[in-house]
């Protein structure tokens, strides 16, 4: 039996962790990515939804970061409230290829419950304004 080493592979470099480059951008370059006010991102921050690194009073954004903003303003367009975010948020970082909600069928039925009643409030809302509007103006 022989104890001589058996030639060793190189191994790929790996790089470490601190040679590891993230792209992040600033707070105000996130911003106009986004169309949103700094505000929003601080509010946001605030609330949890996003977690900026710090390098001192500096708040940069990388691109989970990006990826997470996506979807937070995705589902604010769906007319989730920031609650729900949170909670479709929790657990399941986004993937940023995809940039999709991760929404179970009930939370689409009830949105879309939800929606619904609101466009029956607001068509209402309108038709009370349009005949007030009529009467001002003295038509039939």
């Amino acid at each position: 039996m022989s104890l001589a080493k058996s030639p060793q592979r190189p191994s790929p470099a790996r790089p470490r962790s601190e040679d590891v480059k993230i792209e992040r951008i600033s707070i105000g370059e996130m911003a106009r990515a986004f169309d949103v006010s700094l505000r929003t991102l601080r509010f946001y921050e605030d609330r949890g939804l996003l977690v900026p690194r710090r390098d001192g009073m500096t708040r940069l954004y990388a691109n989970s970061d990006k990826a997470r903003l996506d979807m937070i303003l995705q589902a604010k367009q769906l007319g989730f409230t920031l609650t729900e975010i949170r909670d479709m948020l929790a657990g399941a970082e986004p993937r940023t290829e995809t940039n999709r909600l991760h929404l179970k069928s009930e939370q689409i039925v009830a949105q879309i419950a939800h929606l619904e009643r609101q466009r029956n409030e607001i068509d209402g809302a309108i038709s009370v304004l349009r005949d007030a509007q009529a009467d001002i103006d003295g038509r039939p």
